[in-house]
């Protein structure tokens, strides 16, 4: 494919790490590292299937992963005489983990206030107030990481004769970017999985998974759930839409 997605919503291998940790609902203090690092490189796998520009941090974090599970696996007799007196090799992993999250967490207070200042701001009359979506507590925007677990989960039901079935290439993420846009138009929220029911090939799924990200990229769409780990919906962003533009037809250029 000579469509290649790049993304600036991905974050780094410790947020995904700590997606595993809470998804699995892990003691972040006894990761159990075979498990962690097994879910860990089944994403970057989804990743690199995807061709997505993967940093070069999420390389250096798989060997660290494997290098750590590689230590905890061997039996005692077979370890080192020196490493025997070293303390457990997950924890500078987890000191490392428990640092970022405590950042992580300040700076979503910190954009959480700034969100909330910038709402008492008195807006111009001649403004025109941006669109409200619905019932925003009803649901939480999702992450990428979220995204990947859903699309690991679609490919492993995909039937085998359509996972290998050779077809024609038909279409381009344009088309597709189009297709979901329409869709959209007539429902107000798609169910990520039901963009999948009709694809006749690997390769459509992946091209209709590219255009999902693309539409993210363009914040054309929201990814949204109900609840944490939920199934993931997909709604227009409201900023975006205008109904006075016509959704047109794929642009050139996005094979």
């Amino acid at each position: 494919m000579k469509y290649k997605v790049r993304l600036e919503i991905f974050e780094g291998p410790l947020d995904l790490l700590l997606y595993l940790i809470k998804k699995d609902e892990v003691d972040i203090y006894d990761i159990p590292i075979a498990k962690v690092t097994d879910q860990y490189l089944e994403y970057l796998e989804v990743m690199k299937m995807l061709d997505l520009d993967i940093a070069g941090e999420f390389i250096v974090m798989a060997a660290t992963l494997m290098q750590i599970k590689s230590r905890m696996l061997l039996p005692p007799e077979e370890v080192p005489a020196e490493e025997m007196e070293e303390e457990d090799p997950r924890t500078e992993l987890v000191k490392k983990l428990l640092e970022y999250k405590k950042f992580k967490e300040a700076a979503d207070k910190l954009a959480e206030i700034e969100a909330a200042t910038s709402q008492s701001y008195t807006r111009k009359t001649e403004e025109r107030p941006e669109p409200a979506i619905e019932d925003e507590s009803a649901f939480f925007e999702a992450s990428i990481f979220d995204l990947l677990s859903a699309f690991s989960k679609i490919l492993k039901e995909v039937p085998r004769e359509t996972f290998h079935k050779v077809v024609k290439d038909k279409f381009t993420v344009g088309d597709k970017i189009h297709d979901i846009l329409h869709m959209l138009v007539d429902k107000p929220k798609l169910y990520f999985g039901v963009l999948f029911r009709k694809a006749e090939s690997k390769f459509e799924i992946v091209v209709i998974f590219l255009a999902v990200l693309e539409l993210i990229r363009l914040k054309e769409i929201m990814i949204v759930q109900e609840e944490p780990f939920g199934e993931i919906e997909i709604i227009r962003n409201p900023s975006a839409v205008n109904p006075a533009v016509k959704i047109s037809e794929p642009a050139k250029g996005t094979e």
